[in-house]
Protein backbone atom coordinates (compact mmCIF):
# COMPACT_ATOMS: atom_id res chain seq x y z
CA UNK A 1 0.00 0.00 0.00
CA UNK A 2 1.28 3.45 -0.92
CA UNK A 3 1.44 5.82 2.02
CA UNK A 4 0.34 9.45 1.83
CA UNK A 5 2.72 11.80 3.63
CA UNK A 6 1.34 15.33 3.96
CA UNK A 7 3.88 18.12 3.66
CA UNK A 8 2.71 20.87 6.02
CA UNK A 9 5.14 23.59 4.94
CA UNK A 10 2.37 25.69 3.37
CA UNK A 11 0.48 25.69 6.66
CA UNK A 12 3.54 27.21 8.29
CA UNK A 13 3.79 29.76 5.47
CA UNK A 14 0.27 30.94 6.25
CA UNK A 15 1.03 31.11 9.97
CA UNK A 16 4.21 33.07 9.44
CA UNK A 17 2.45 35.65 7.27
CA UNK A 18 0.73 37.08 10.34
CA UNK A 19 2.89 35.90 13.21
CA UNK A 20 1.33 34.19 16.19
CA UNK A 21 0.25 30.58 15.95
CA UNK A 22 -2.76 30.56 13.65
CA UNK A 23 -3.03 28.14 11.96
CA UNK A 24 -1.44 25.88 14.54
CA UNK A 25 1.08 23.80 12.60
CA UNK A 26 1.32 21.09 15.25
CA UNK A 27 -2.46 20.70 15.46
CA UNK A 28 -2.72 20.47 11.68
CA UNK A 29 -0.19 17.63 11.70
CA UNK A 30 -2.16 15.77 14.36
CA UNK A 31 -5.39 16.34 12.44
CA UNK A 32 -3.86 15.12 9.15
CA UNK A 33 -3.02 11.84 10.87
CA UNK A 34 -6.50 11.63 12.38
CA UNK A 35 -7.97 12.14 8.89
CA UNK A 36 -5.96 9.24 7.46
CA UNK A 37 -2.53 10.53 6.44
CA UNK A 38 0.15 7.89 7.01
CA UNK A 39 2.97 10.40 7.39
CA UNK A 40 3.95 14.02 7.96
CA UNK A 41 6.69 15.73 5.94
CA UNK A 42 8.48 18.98 6.76
CA UNK A 43 11.18 20.82 4.84
CA UNK A 44 12.95 23.34 7.08
CA UNK A 45 15.04 25.84 5.12
CA UNK A 46 17.85 28.03 6.46
CA UNK A 47 15.73 31.21 6.43
CA UNK A 48 12.84 29.41 8.21
CA UNK A 49 10.37 31.06 5.87
CA UNK A 50 7.84 28.31 6.54
CA UNK A 51 8.70 25.38 8.83
CA UNK A 52 11.01 26.51 11.60
CA UNK A 53 13.58 24.36 13.33
CA UNK A 54 11.57 24.83 16.53
CA UNK A 55 8.53 23.34 14.76
CA UNK A 56 10.48 20.19 14.02
CA UNK A 57 11.25 19.65 17.70
CA UNK A 58 7.61 20.32 18.60
CA UNK A 59 6.30 17.90 16.00
CA UNK A 60 8.55 14.95 16.78
CA UNK A 61 6.68 13.61 19.86
CA UNK A 62 3.29 14.42 18.31
CA UNK A 63 3.65 12.57 15.01
CA UNK A 64 2.49 8.99 15.54
CA UNK A 65 2.65 7.75 11.94
CA UNK A 66 5.85 8.47 9.99
CA UNK A 67 7.90 11.64 10.32
CA UNK A 68 9.91 12.63 7.24
CA UNK A 69 12.33 15.56 7.33
CA UNK A 70 13.62 16.73 3.97
CA UNK A 71 16.19 19.33 3.09
CA UNK A 72 19.69 20.16 1.95
CA UNK A 73 22.23 18.45 4.22
CA UNK A 74 23.98 21.50 5.66
CA UNK A 75 25.69 21.03 9.01
CA UNK A 76 22.73 22.63 10.77
CA UNK A 77 20.26 20.37 8.97
CA UNK A 78 22.24 17.22 9.72
CA UNK A 79 22.54 18.20 13.39
CA UNK A 80 18.77 18.78 13.55
CA UNK A 81 17.97 15.39 12.01
CA UNK A 82 20.36 13.54 14.30
CA UNK A 83 18.82 15.19 17.37
CA UNK A 84 15.19 14.69 16.30
CA UNK A 85 15.67 11.20 14.81
CA UNK A 86 12.72 11.08 12.40
CA UNK A 87 11.70 7.86 10.72
CA UNK A 88 13.11 9.12 7.42
CA UNK A 89 15.40 11.85 6.12
CA UNK A 90 15.11 12.91 2.49
CA UNK A 91 18.09 14.76 1.05
CA UNK A 92 17.41 17.37 -1.64
CA UNK A 93 20.02 19.48 -3.50
CA UNK A 94 18.37 22.83 -2.80
CA UNK A 95 20.32 26.08 -2.70
CA UNK A 96 19.50 28.16 0.42
CA UNK A 97 17.51 30.76 -1.58
CA UNK A 98 15.52 28.34 -3.75
CA UNK A 99 11.75 28.80 -3.70
CA UNK A 100 11.17 25.07 -4.09
CA UNK A 101 13.01 21.93 -5.17
CA UNK A 102 13.53 21.89 -8.94
CA UNK A 103 15.99 19.07 -9.65
CA UNK A 104 17.33 15.83 -8.32
CA UNK A 105 20.85 15.13 -7.11
CA UNK A 106 23.80 14.52 -9.39
CA UNK A 107 24.57 11.44 -7.35
CA UNK A 108 27.63 10.51 -9.40
CA UNK A 109 29.42 13.81 -8.79
CA UNK A 110 28.33 13.86 -5.14
CA UNK A 111 28.87 10.16 -4.46
CA UNK A 112 31.48 10.56 -1.70
CA UNK A 113 29.47 13.31 0.02
CA UNK A 114 26.23 11.34 -0.08
CA UNK A 115 27.86 8.07 0.95
CA UNK A 116 29.24 9.68 4.09
CA UNK A 117 25.81 11.06 4.94
CA UNK A 118 24.14 7.70 4.37
CA UNK A 119 26.58 6.16 6.84
CA UNK A 120 25.90 8.87 9.44
CA UNK A 121 22.12 8.52 9.24
CA UNK A 122 22.21 4.74 9.03
CA UNK A 123 24.26 4.61 12.22
CA UNK A 124 21.57 6.74 13.88
CA UNK A 125 18.84 4.33 12.75
CA UNK A 126 17.22 6.79 10.34
CA UNK A 127 15.94 5.59 6.96
CA UNK A 128 17.50 7.53 4.09
CA UNK A 129 16.02 8.76 0.83
CA UNK A 130 17.77 10.70 -1.96
CA UNK A 131 15.81 13.03 -4.25
CA UNK A 132 16.55 12.13 -7.89
CA UNK A 133 15.27 12.53 -11.42
CA UNK A 134 14.56 9.67 -13.79
CA UNK A 135 18.10 9.39 -15.18
CA UNK A 136 19.05 5.78 -14.59
CA UNK A 137 22.73 6.46 -13.69
CA UNK A 138 21.63 8.90 -10.99
CA UNK A 139 19.46 6.18 -9.46
CA UNK A 140 22.26 3.65 -9.69
CA UNK A 141 24.68 5.97 -7.92
CA UNK A 142 22.11 6.63 -5.21
CA UNK A 143 22.16 2.88 -4.60
CA UNK A 144 25.97 2.92 -4.55
CA UNK A 145 25.83 5.67 -1.93
CA UNK A 146 23.81 3.33 0.28
CA UNK A 147 20.41 5.03 0.18
CA UNK A 148 17.49 3.02 1.50
CA UNK A 149 15.12 4.75 -0.91
CA UNK A 150 15.00 7.34 -3.66
CA UNK A 151 12.31 9.95 -4.13
CA UNK A 152 11.50 10.59 -7.77
CA UNK A 153 11.14 14.28 -8.66
CA UNK A 154 7.75 14.28 -10.36
CA UNK A 155 7.39 17.86 -11.63
CA UNK A 156 8.24 16.81 -15.23
CA UNK A 157 5.45 14.23 -15.03
CA UNK A 158 2.96 16.76 -13.68
CA UNK A 159 3.86 19.32 -16.36
CA UNK A 160 3.41 16.95 -19.30
CA UNK A 161 0.45 15.03 -17.89
CA UNK A 162 -2.36 17.35 -19.15
CA UNK A 163 -1.11 17.06 -22.74
CA UNK A 164 0.09 13.47 -22.87
CA UNK A 165 -0.33 11.26 -19.79
CA UNK A 166 1.22 8.21 -21.43
CA UNK A 167 4.39 10.01 -22.45
CA UNK A 168 4.55 11.75 -19.08
CA UNK A 169 4.60 8.57 -17.04
CA UNK A 170 6.87 6.37 -19.20
CA UNK A 171 10.26 7.61 -17.87
CA UNK A 172 8.98 7.29 -14.32
CA UNK A 173 7.83 3.73 -14.87
CA UNK A 174 11.24 2.83 -16.28
CA UNK A 175 13.02 4.56 -13.41
CA UNK A 176 10.77 2.86 -10.87
CA UNK A 177 11.59 -0.53 -12.36
CA UNK A 178 15.30 0.17 -11.91
CA UNK A 179 14.75 1.25 -8.32
CA UNK A 180 12.92 -1.99 -7.61
CA UNK A 181 15.62 -4.06 -9.35
CA UNK A 182 18.29 -2.39 -7.20
CA UNK A 183 16.38 -3.31 -4.05
CA UNK A 184 15.64 0.21 -2.88
CA UNK A 185 12.35 1.63 -1.67
CA UNK A 186 10.52 4.12 -3.88
CA UNK A 187 9.05 7.50 -2.93
CA UNK A 188 7.71 10.23 -5.20
CA UNK A 189 6.86 13.88 -4.85
CA UNK A 190 6.54 17.36 -6.33
CA UNK A 191 3.43 18.70 -8.06
CA UNK A 192 1.45 15.50 -7.61
CA UNK A 193 -2.22 16.39 -7.29
CA UNK A 194 -5.76 15.04 -7.45
CA UNK A 195 -5.59 15.56 -11.20
CA UNK A 196 -2.58 13.33 -11.84
CA UNK A 197 -1.92 11.14 -8.79
CA UNK A 198 -4.23 8.23 -9.63
CA UNK A 199 -2.74 7.73 -13.08
CA UNK A 200 0.77 7.84 -11.64
CA UNK A 201 -0.12 5.26 -9.01
CA UNK A 202 -1.99 3.04 -11.46
CA UNK A 203 1.20 2.79 -13.52
CA UNK A 204 3.58 2.48 -10.55
CA UNK A 205 1.54 0.72 -7.86
CA UNK A 206 4.64 -0.36 -5.93
CA UNK A 207 5.59 3.20 -4.91
CA UNK A 208 6.04 3.17 -1.13
CA UNK A 209 5.17 6.78 -0.35
CA UNK A 210 4.07 10.01 -1.98
CA UNK A 211 4.83 13.31 -0.31
CA UNK A 212 2.33 16.03 -1.21
CA UNK A 213 2.01 19.53 0.18
CA UNK A 214 1.24 22.49 -2.06
CA UNK A 215 -1.56 20.95 -4.13
CA UNK A 216 -3.11 19.23 -1.12
CA UNK A 217 -3.28 22.42 0.94
CA UNK A 218 -4.70 24.31 -2.05
CA UNK A 219 -7.40 21.67 -2.46
CA UNK A 220 -8.18 21.87 1.25
CA UNK A 221 -9.19 25.53 0.84
CA UNK A 222 -12.17 24.28 -1.17
CA UNK A 223 -12.81 20.77 0.09
CA UNK A 224 -11.67 21.00 3.69
CA UNK A 225 -8.65 19.15 5.06
CA UNK A 226 -10.44 15.91 6.00
CA UNK A 227 -12.20 15.53 2.66
CA UNK A 228 -9.02 16.40 0.77
CA UNK A 229 -6.96 13.73 2.51
CA UNK A 230 -9.72 11.20 1.86
CA UNK A 231 -9.71 12.09 -1.86
CA UNK A 232 -5.92 11.76 -2.13
CA UNK A 233 -6.04 8.38 -0.42
CA UNK A 234 -8.67 7.22 -2.91
CA UNK A 235 -6.13 7.89 -5.66
CA UNK A 236 -3.75 5.44 -3.98
CA UNK A 237 -6.15 2.50 -3.71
Amino acid sequence: MTKLSVNINKVATLRNARGGNNPNVAQVAVDCEAYGAEGITVHPRPDERHIRYADVYTLRPLVKTEFNIEGYPSKEFVDLVLKVKPHQVTLVPDAPDQITSNAGWDTKTNLAFLTELMDVFDEAGIRTSIFVGTDIPMIEYAAKAGADRVELYTEPYASLYPKNPEAAVVPFVEAAKVVRKLGMGLNAGHDLSLANLKYFHDNIPWVDEVSIGHALICDALYLGLKKTIEEYKKCLH
